[in-house]
């Protein structure tokens, strides 16, 4: 099965590191570089996965993420919360609202993507 992941970074040279390994483990990959294009992209095509930084123009990703988690049509989609802020409060915030999981940039492309393929192998 192919899964479909959802880029939310507004970064480009970050854009392009998240959508090579998604696309290097087989994902088809779209990409959005702002809050509202996110949730925009979402009402289009429900993604298996969205890789949602935290800093993003117009709505930030804590907004976004819990508007995907209050849509009764998107309770099957995976969050991986990203953010270059390392505090405590933002992790126990992002999860909280319902991220699966957080990760602190820089990261690794290995452990983010084998991170992406356990929470797709668990989606169902």
């Amino acid at each position: 099965m192919s899964y479909t992941v959802l880029v939310v970074e507004d970064e480009p040279n970050i854009v392009l590191s998240l959508q090579f390994i998604m696309r290097q483990a087989g994902y088809t990959v779209r990409i959005a570089s702002d809050g509202e294009q996110a949730l925009r992209a979402i009402d289009e095509y429900v993604p298996d996965l969205v890789l949602l930084d935290i800093m993003l123009p117009k709505r930030d990703g804590f907004a976004v993420c819990e508007e995907i988690r209050n849509n009764p049509a998107c309770n099957k989609i995976k969050i991986i919360m990203l953010s270059a802020k390392s505090r405590d409060a933002d992790r126990e915030k992002a999860l909280a609202l319902g991220a699966d999981e957080f990760v602190t940039k820089p990261f690794s492309t290995r452990v983010l993507g084998e991170l992406a393929k356990n929470l797709l192998e668990t989606r169902a």
